[in-house]
C-alpha cells in the first residue's frame, strides 16, 4: 500500500549533501509529510512507495537543503551600504548611525534582510544582535528557522565618542541588563514555533566585557545546555584592546578561561595566528567565516583553510549589510572559494563542493543542528529549496563527463534562481513570491525609517570623519 505524503517534488536533480560530497541524485525526488522529510531517492522509487495530494514537477530544477547563514546581524541592516571602502568601520562608520536609530527603525531593516535571505535560499539564520526579543518575532511570522542570541557587552551607549585606540570603559550594570535580555530571550523563545526558534548566548567579544561577565555567560550556557555565539579575534582593534587590558591576545586569554570548547561558535578569527587558529580547532570550537564582510571591511581573508586543515568544524555567514551590503549565501560561497584561491595562489583550493557543504551540512554541524537540518535525509526537518536550472546563469546543464551544477551554483548563481522555499514542511515562498509577509510593505517601511535616520545622523557622521562621507563630499559618490 502506498504511504501518504503531503508533498512530493519529483524528476529533479537532488543534492542530498549526504556522504563526503554533495550526494547527487539525478532524476530524484523528495517526499515530505508534516515538518519532516519522509524519504529521498530516485523518482521511480519514491512514486513506487508514496503518493501525495500535491506533486511538484522538478524537471529542469534542483532540490537541495536550505542554506544556513551561520552569522548575521539583522538589526543593523537598516544601514546597508553606509560603511564600506573605509577605515575604522565600526567606530567611524557604524556607531554614528546606531546612536541615531530607534528600535522600531532597526526592526524595519531586520525584516527586509530576513526577506532578502529567504529569497536567496537561506532557511536558517543565526542572528546575533541587540533587541533580539523583538527581532525574533519576525522569524516566527515569516516562518524561518532561527538560532538567535542577544548581543551582550558592557559598553556604554555613547561608546562612539571613545577615541580610536583608547581602552573601552565598561559599565557592569549595562552588561547585566543585556544579559538579562538574553536570558529572557531563551526562556520565552527557545523551542517556540514548532522548534524553529532556538536560542544561544551572545557575548559580543572578549574585548567588550569583563572577565567576570564572560564567565557568567559561560556558566549560563552550561546551565541552559546551549552554545555561545561570539566574535573572536575579529580585528586588530580587538587584539589591541586585549593586550592593553590583559597583556594577552584574545585566544590565549579565552583558552585560560576554558572558553575554547564545543559550545563556542567563534566568529571571524581574522587576526588569529596559525597557532591560535589550530588551537581553536583542536579544542573543538567551531569557526564562522564571513568572506564578503571581512574582505570588504578589513581587506583580509581569515584563516579558514588553516582551521579546516587542523580538523576544525566551520560554517559560512553573511555578517552584516552596512559593510558587506548583502545577506546572500550564494555571495558568501563564491567569495569564500575565490578569496582563498587567491590567498593560497592555488586554483585547486576551496573547491565549489566545499563551499556548498560549508553553507549546508557542515554549517549545521558547526551550529549544533546537524540532527535536524543541513542535508536531505529521511526523518530530518523539511527545510529545502527548489532552484531553476533553466535560468540563463545556470544554463546549460552538463551531467557527463562532468557535472557542472555545483560549480555553477557557487560561481554563477546569484540567489534569484531560487523559486521555492520550504521550511519545516511549510511552503514559505513559491514562484519567487513570499506567502507569509508583505514584501513591498516591508521595503516601504524600511525606506521610511532610513529617511528619518539619514536626517538625524548627518552631523555625527561628519564629525566621525567617515571616509565614505568624505567621498560623498568630494563628489565621488
Amino acid at each position: 500500500m502506498d504511504v501518504k505524503a503531503d508533498l512530493i517534488i519529483a524528476h529533479a536533480f537532488v543534492l542530498t549533501m549526504e556522504g563526503k560530497g554533495v550526494g547527487m541524485v539525478e532524476n530524484g525526488a523528495v517526499a515530505v509529510k508534516g515538518d519532516r522529510i519522509l524519504d529521498v531517492g530516485g523518482t521511480d522509487e519514491i512514486f513506487a512507495t508514496y503518493q501525495a495530494d500535491r506533486v511538484i514537477d522538478g524537471a529542469g530544477k534542483l532540490v537541495m537543503p536550505g542554506l544556513i547563514d551561520a552569522h548575521i546581524h539583522s538589526g543593523i541592516s537598516i544601514f546597508r551600504g553606509m560603511a564600506q571602502d573605509m577605515s575604522h568601520w565600526m567606530q567611524k562608520g557604524l556607531w554614528p548611525f546606531k546612536k541615531n536609530t530607534t528600535e522600531e527603525e532597526s526592526l524595519a531593516g531586520a525584516l527586509v534582510t530576513i526577506i532578502e535571505g529567504i529569497k536567496a535560499g537561506t532557511t536558517t539564520f543565526c542572528d546575533y544582535d541587540y533587541g533580539m526579543n523583538r527581532i525574533v518575532q519576525h522569524y516566527a511570522k515569516v516562518g524561518a528557522r532561527a538560532r538567535v542570541a542577544e548581543t551582550v557587552n558592557e559598553l556604554p551607549e555613547d561608546i562612539g565618542k571613545n577615541p580610536v585606540g583608547e581602552l573601552y570603559p565598561f559599565d557592569p550594570a549595562l552588561g547585566q541588563r543585556k544579559l538579562t535580555d538574553n536570558i529572557r530571550l531563551f526562556e520565552e523563545w527557545h523551542g517556540q514555533a514548532n522548534g524553529r526558534i532556538t536560542c544561544l548566548f551572545g557575548p559580543q567579544g572578549p574585548d567588550m566585557m569583563s572577565t567576570e561577565l564572560l564567565l557568567e555567560v559561560r556558566a549560563l550556557a552550561e546551565k541552559y545546555d546551549t552554545r555561545i555565539h561570539m566574535h573572536v579575534a575579529q580585528g586588530d582593534r580587538e587584539i589591541d584592546q586585549m593586550v592593553k587590558r590583559y597583556g594577552k591576545r584574545s585566544i590565549p586569554y579565552l583558552d585560560e578561561l576554558g572558553y575554547l570548547d564545543s559550545r563556542l561558535m567563534a566568529v571571524h578569527l581574522t587576526e588569529a595566528t596559525t597557532e591560535e587558529t589550530q588551537l581553536v580547532a583542536k579544542r573543538g570550537a567551531s569557526m564562522i567565516y564571513c568572506a564578503g564582510s571581512i574582505g570588504i571591511i578589513d581587506g583580509l581573508v581569515p584563516p579558514i583553510m588553516d582551521f579546516l586543515e587542523a580538523g576544525g568544524q566551520a560554517a559560512l555567514g553573511s555578517d552584516q549589510a552596512p559593510g558587506n551590503n548583502c545577506n546572500n549565501m550564494f555571495n558568501e560561497m563564491k567569495f569564500a572559494a575565490i578569496l582563498n584561491k587567491v590567498k593560497r595562489s592555488d586554483p585547486r583550493v576551496f573547491p565549489a563542493w566545499l563551499s556548498l557543504r560549508l553553507a549546508t551540512i557542515e554549517s549545521a554541524k558547526a551550529i549544533g543542528l546537524e540532527h535536524e537540518i543541513g542535508s536531505l535525509k529521511k526523518g530530518k526537518k523539511a527545510d529545502l529549496i527548489v532552484i531553476n536550472l533553466q535560468d540563463p546563469g545556470l544554463c546549460p546543464v552538463y551531467t557527463n563527463p562532468i557535472r557542472n551544477i555545483v560549480p555553477n551554483l557557487v560561481y554563477s548563481a546569484r540567489g534569484s534562481e531560487v523559486e521555492t522555499v520550504i521550511i519545516d514542511g511549510q511552503v514559505i515562498m513559491e514562484d519567487r513570491k513570499l506567502l507569509t509577509v508583505d514584501e513591498k510593505a516591508a521595503i516601504r517601511a524600511a525606506q521610511e525609517a532610513a529617511d528619518r535616520i539619514s536626517q538625524r545622523s548627518r552631523d555625527d557622521i561628519a564629525a566621525a570623519h567617515s571616509d565614505v562621507y568624505q567621498m560623498m563630499e568630494d563628489g565621488y559618490l
